[in-house]
């Protein structure tokens, strides 16, 4: 086969801190590479450097040889389509950057990404999050690129809408393009990848073959991110607590489009309730409803029996700090020109009551992992993984009753997930998560609620949910979950 990529010893630099140490690895056409390792491994700066780019401050040495153009897949495709334009324009902008009639070579990367055409009338907010990540997927291949660099592409999607991405990407290396997968999601890796690449603090630990290194791991950092790999497991049920936060009779719009119908869910003091669906379900909507950030509804959101104001500008202190929302673009939710540390301790001080702000966030960071050198920076300097830690912190030193948290384990490694689900398990609040990932909500959950198109499909303590489904996408989602890994490419 044709090497079409060929890294050797690359090293990356910023200041006094390596955040890539000497990686090496060759790529042929038509196969898989997946680089993976905790948040802050070096996989993003791996990926840049592949397309010629780096962050600031960041000196790049060593040599990558790549034979064709190199395509990129973001890791949260919101951010790379532009919000107030058609899609067909912005095709047509890309189009006419490579040779060839501009239609024909728009039409090729719609067919060979699975995109239906019509959705080039649309704009990107009109899109479900599989349709979204299937058009940055198309953009990338206009120009036909020899190697595309896909950064977390399953971050944040369902089960279904993952098993249809990757058998996007598999359709696509199978037409030759030599693939570069930046991931966590052992999962996919098993079924994408021909090789493997793992990566801990910029230096390569192991590599080889998929099966070698993830069933037969010859590193003990290999062997713990394996084991920590979470797996879908029917709960024991617990018994039920009195209600802390309902919703009754909620119906949520977006314009002129119904996105909930008359949702009614309950969960209790000290329990968690997951709220689980298909992309595009209603889940997030569901989730700012709760919080205030979505004030277009109709029906009640009660705290303790009494109704909250429908906007957060309209709820109190108390109320503000008593619900808190992490998002899941964590580094979107924190400003980029102050430190991290000032962003958490200002949550601190302004709705927890804290006297010593600042102490207080250090000491909650440091439980997380996140040193005082680190979380003095600014976001950019973080990996997404310790922002989403960051954000965990900021919210919890709210002191809130109810925490909402909006996919925040996707786009983790497995070992720093695996930290997160311990830390929420041990909350005393309660706890509504916003998850596509069946096993994370076995983990956490107490209660769970299946959406589809914005109604509520299934609704009960998660044993009965999850150990006993009744509706077809509820069944659907745990087949997903549940399915052998071993179905590789053709």
């Amino acid at each position: 086969m044709t090497t079409v990529v060929h890294v050797e010893g690359l090293r990356a630099v910023a200041g006094s801190r390596t955040l890539v140490d000497g990686v090496s690895f060759a790529l042929s056409a038509g196969q898989v590479v997946a680089l993976v390792g905790a948040s802050g491994s070096g996989k993003t700066t791996t990926g840049l450097a592949l397309l010629g780019e780096h962050a600031p401050g960041v000196s790049v040495t060593g040599r990558i040889t790549v034979t064709g153009r190199v395509g990129f897949v973001p890791q949260q495709p919101s951010a790379a389509l532009n919000p107030v334009r058609r899609l067909g324009g912005v095709f047509r902008e890309i189009a006419a950057l490579h040779p060839g009639d501009r239609d024909a070579v728009i039409a090729d990367a719609l067919r060979r990404a699975r995109v239906p055409v019509e959705l080039l009338r649309r704009y990107p907010h009109e899109l479900s999050g599989g349709q979204q990540q299937r058009v940055v997927l198309a953009q990338a291949l206009v120009g036909d690129p020899a190697v595309l660099v896909a950064d977390e592409p399953t971050t944040g999607q369902d089960p279904i809408t993952r098993a249809e991405v990757v058998d996007e990407l598999s359709s696509v290396v199978a037409q030759g393009v030599a693939l570069v997968l930046l991931t966590h999601d052992l999962d996919v890796v098993r079924a994408l990848a021909d090789e493997v690449v793992v990566l801990r603090a910029g230096q390569v630990v192991e590599a080889g073959p998929v099966a070698d290194v993830l069933d037969r791991p010859r590193s003990a950092y290999t062997a713990a991110l394996v084991a920590a790999q979470p797996r879908v497991a029917v709960p024991a049920e617990r018994p039920a607590a009195p209600a802390r936060l309902e919703t009754r009779a909620v119906t949520a719009r977006h314009r002129a489009t119904t996105v909930l119908h008359d949702v009614d869910v309950r969960v209790g003091a000290g329990e968690c309730l997951a709220v689980v669906g298909r992309s595009g379900s209603g889940k997030t909507t569901l989730a700012r409803c709760v919080a205030g950030l979505h004030a277009g509804f109709t029906g009640d959101v009660l705290l303790d029996g009494r109704p909250l104001p429908r906007s957060l500008r309209r709820r109190s202190r108390a109320q503000l700090a008593a619900v808190q929302y992490v998002f899941q673009d964590a580094r979107a939710s924190f400003d980029a020109h102050r430190t991290v540390l000032d962003q958490v301790g200002r949550t601190a001080v302004r709705l927890g009551g804290v006297a010593d702000a600042r102490s207080a966030a250090l000491a909650e960071l440091a439980a997380v992992g996140l040193d005082e050198a680190t979380v003095t920076r600014r976001p950019a300097a973080l990996s997404g993984g310790e922002l989403q830690r960051a954000a965990l912190v900021r919210a919890l030193l709210a002191r809130p009753d109810v925490l909402v948290c909006d996919e925040i384990t996707s786009g983790l490694d497995t070992l720093t997930q695996a930290s997160l689900l311990d830390q929420l398990a041990a909350l005393t609040c309660t706890v509504v998560l916003i998850s596509h990932d069946l096993a994370v909500v076995a983990r956490l959950a107490d209660r769970v609620a299946v959406l589809h198109r914005g109604h509520v499909v299934e609704h009960g303590p998660a044993g009965d949910v999850l150990g006993s489904p009744t509706h077809p996408v509820t069944i659907g989602l745990l087949g997903r979950s549940m399915e052998g890994t071993e179905e590789r490419k053709t």
